[in-house]
């Protein structure tokens, strides 16, 4: 990666397409609507959830010395504190490998133990295999790796090193050709960004983040609280939009969200909105009555635009290993998945399953996240990911 793309922030590599920044705006990290900070003293609070989080914090005083009397002031203005040093702020390398340390010590580990002292032969070969596999990058990468490495070094030595090198090239090459960038079609308007997936995967945050992205570069964006199951995941997206600036559109909890499509896209499409982001409700691959409503939807939001939605991200958390790999197989059946999210990259051990959804599926990735706070989620990359995981 080049130095220009290193200092890149999040918001400017998530999508190819820039534009001139409006105002910063200041965007939730936690996906925890009770755990969300409150507004700037300078903005009005709108509801009980926005505030509550922070309204009973106290600040610690400062540890004094039992040896030595509390300074005291005659002026009315206390003394100013000195400067904190501040650590430096890690690039989004660091905390990729920071969030991958799980799958890439494993490897790392696993790969040294069977490659130590030791000629390349069958049993090594298999060993490394298994590895692998172990570490959900998939059998069919698997073989394409352990092929890569015994081709021609049989009886040979071989270090940890260079098996690792070999590792981080093929998995780059697997990953190369769906890490793309979230385009938005200017003849598009609005774009209509659909996000589904199973409960607990991140799905209302990734689309604050997004919204806050739109917001700016100037967009005008409207938010469609399209989980109409869940009360807290409504007000969840409410707040996302007074921190963005971005109107919500909801219903009563249990409404029609198909109904609420509809009026989301005929209500972006008469007031000149560029971008419509709709939640749905979280859903089990493996639940036909829930998968028919999510097609649904898609129906309905066609009747209003034929082209719609123009995105279906699919959110996928890392820790559920193999069983993601079921719900790109079904959510693309049912609702035309054009793209991937994946999330929580730092809580498994097992963040080769990527490798293998994408040497299977070949869909876009489009972002990876690492954590909960805005600046950890970030465009693919597929060396970035490829070194992260292979290399220390």
């Amino acid at each position: 990666m080049s130095d220009g793309e290193k200092k890149q922030g999040f918001f400017g590599r998530l999508f190819s397409r820039s534009e001139a920044p409006t105002e910063a705006v200041e965007a939730p990290a936690e996906d925890n609507v009770e755990s969300l900070p409150k507004a700037a003293e300078t903005e009005p609070t709108s509801s009980d959830h926005s505030s509550s989080a922070s309204e009973n914090v106290q600040e610690a005083p400062a540890e004094l010395s039992s040896s030595e009397p509390e300074p005291t002031s005659t002026s009315a203005e206390a003394t100013e504190p000195e400067a904190e040093e501040t650590a430096p702020k890690q690039s989004w390398f660091q905390r990729l490998k920071a969030g991958l340390s799980k799958t890439s010590s494993k490897l790392t580990e696993g790969i040294t133990s069977v490659f130590t002292k030791r000629k390349l032969d069958a049993s090594s070969i298999d060993d490394l295999e298994d590895l692998l596999i172990q570490a959900d990058l998939g059998v069919d990468t698997a073989m394409r790796i352990t092929d890569k490495i015994s081709d021609g070094r049989y009886d040979k030595g071989i270090s940890a090193d260079e098996v690792r090198e070999i590792l981080a090239d093929e998995v780059e090459s697997v990953l190369k050709p769906v890490a793309q960038p979230l385009t938005i079609n200017p003849e598009n308007r609005p774009q209509v960004v659909l996000m589904v997936g199973v409960n607990g995967t991140g799905k209302t945050t990734t689309i604050g983040k997004l919204a806050a992205k739109y917001r700016n570069e100037g967009k005008k964006v409207l938010l469609a609280a399209g989980d109409t199951f869940r009360a807290a995941a409504i007000e969840q997206l409410q707040v996302w939009g007074e921190r963005t600036g971005c109107e919500v559109m909801s219903r009563e909890v249990g409404a029609d969200a198909a109904g609420l499509a509809f009026d989301a896209l005929t209500k972006a499409k008469s007031e000149g909105f560029d971008v419509l982001m709709m939640d749905t409700a979280g859903r089990l691959q493996s639940k036909a009555d829930l998968m028919d409503e999510l097609e649904k939807i898609v129906r309905v939001l066609k009747k209003v635009d034929p082209d719609a939605p123009h995105n279906v991200l699919l959110v996928l958390d890392a820790t559920t290993g193999q069983n993601a790999l079921s719900q790109v197989e079904v959510f693309g059946e049912r609702a035309g998945v054009t793209g991937l999210v994946m999330t929580k990259l730092d809580g498994t051990a097992r963040g080769g399953i990527l490798v293998a959804i994408a040497n299977k599926h070949q869909i876009p990735v489009h972002a990876i996240g690492v954590g909960e706070g805005v600046e950890d989620l970030a465009p693919f990359d597929a060396k970035e990911f490829a070194h992260a995981i292979a290399l220390e």
